[in-house]
């Protein structure tokens, strides 16, 4: 897939085409773990919220328990989560990150940061708090992004 706004010039074109790179370095560094995005996100989301229970899971990942089931399975035939019963009720089980699956997805944030660096290389100090500072006015007014 080709970058998105590689013809245009427009400063919001620009910010789809670092948006792009970002996306694609994520995703590869998730793929290089043998992960799907999803999984990826799911034990993100275990190693924050050690034994959430699976409607916990399926709303932090926008989609259904029955999707979430899936992935589950997939990561625990990996090793890389566990189902425990709560207080030996069989109807209730919480999901917890293994320590596998904690290290298989460690690192994820400092890679991305690299990624980030990267990006910004070409820019003096001043010009990425110029560029910080009119980010921020943007983003200021558009609803829900403001607050960060």
């Amino acid at each position: 897939m080709d970058a998105p706004g590689t013809a245009s010039t427009g400063p919001l074109d620009r910010l789809k085409v670092i948006n792009w790179a970002q996306m694609q370095a994520g995703q590869e560094w998730i793929r290089s773990r043998g992960l799907s995005v999803q999984q990826a996100f799911v034990l993100d989301y275990l190693a924050d919220h050690p034994g959430a229970i699976q409607r916990d899971i399926a709303e932090a990942t926008r989609t259904t328990p029955a999707n979430v089931s899936g992935v589950l399975r997939g990561l625990e035939a990996r090793g890389l989560v566990e189902r425990r019963f709560e207080d030996g009720d069989v109807r209730s089980k919480r999901v917890f990150a293994t320590d596998a699956g904690i290290d298989l997805i460690s690192g994820h944030e400092e890679a991305m940061r690299a990624v980030d660096e990267s990006i910004l290389a070409p820019l003096t100090v001043q010009e990425r708090a110029t560029l910080q500072a009119l980010l921020d006015k943007i983003t200021a007014v558009l609803p829900g992004l403001g607050e960060s």
